[in-house]
């Protein structure tokens, strides 16, 4: 008997397209290695994503990261990762030229991180690029909907889809899975109109902020996790409150310090202990 218990199967993209209409995908975003390890088991796609601007670095917006923040974050979340699909996003500046800039770009991620698959925003305008990265050996998922790397461009981070305006976001979904992509995120869009692409295209759709009919679902773990104490978008569940307790703690540490409580005999050395 073993002493450990069996891990799951590493899974492919492939495994993920076929999971299309099954049991609901689930997907959490990691960006180090001790995150990856707790996220592994539980989804089946990882995603390192351009998030991580704001998350981790205190940017204003995922504009500024670069190709080097994501192969940094990629290499380190693939340590810690036995079982879920790993995939990194294309970073703002890196694809959209040409889809031999993205083909140069996808490349050097997969090279250099090993995951399985990049993603990368737009939709009728990227399908070409999309194709032209499939046809060459690199999984595509897409993102469509809000697409935060343009929020200039949509006037801030806005409820897309709503009205007539579905029909073009429809339209995106459906040349991105023409193109090859295996999945697509469908991002801050009504439910309604998530469950109808959800319905009209042949590839998983991974929502976030898009209604419970998608074929799955990405959080950012630090969201889920309640690591922000004043962020609270509204298509986020918190399942635990990490920021609150976290200050909790801290400040619990710094009054300890001042009133030399800490550290305690239980915590310091003596001249006749152990070498320990």
């Amino acid at each position: 008997m073993s002493a450990t218990p069996d891990r799951k199967a590493r899974l492919t993209p492939q495994d993920i397209r076929a999971r299309k209409g099954a049991v609901p995908i689930v997907c959490l975003t990691a960006y180090t290695t001790p995150v990856a390890r707790q996220v592994d088991q539980a989804c089946d796609l990882v995603l390192v994503g351009d998030s991580v601007g704001m998350v981790l670095h205190g940017l204003p917006s995922t504009l500024g990261v670069t190709m080097e923040m994501m192969v940094m974050h990629g290499q380190a979340v693939a340590r810690g990762l036995d079982h879920a699909c790993m995939v990194v996003d294309m970073p703002f500046g890196s694809y959209e030229e040409s889809p031999a800039q993205a083909f140069r770009n996808a490349a050097r991620l997969m090279a250099e991180t090993g995951c399985h698959a990049v993603k990368l925003e737009g939709g009728r305008h990227m399908a070409q690029t999309v194709a032209f990265l499939v046809e060459r050996g690199i999984p595509v998922m897409g993102h469509v909907g809000l697409t935060p790397q343009a929020v200039n461009a949509l006037g801030g981070y806005k409820v897309q889809g709503r009205g007539d305006d579905g029909e073009r976001i429809l339209a995106d979904a459906v040349a991105l899975a023409a193109a090859g992509a295996f999945s697509v995120v469908l991002e801050k869009i009504p439910a309604e109109l998530g469950a109808r692409i959800t319905q009209e295209i042949a590839i998983p759709t991974i929502g976030i902020g898009a209604g419970a009919d998608c074929d799955g679902q990405v959080l950012v773990i630090d969201d889920v996790l309640g690591l922000f104490t004043d962020f609270r978008p509204k298509f986020v569940k918190r399942y635990a409150e990490l920021g609150r307790d976290s200050e909790a703690a801290v400040a619990a540490y710094a009054a300890d310090v001042r009133a030399r409580r800490f550290p305690d005999p239980d915590h310091s050395f003596s001249a006749q202990g152990s070498r320990a």
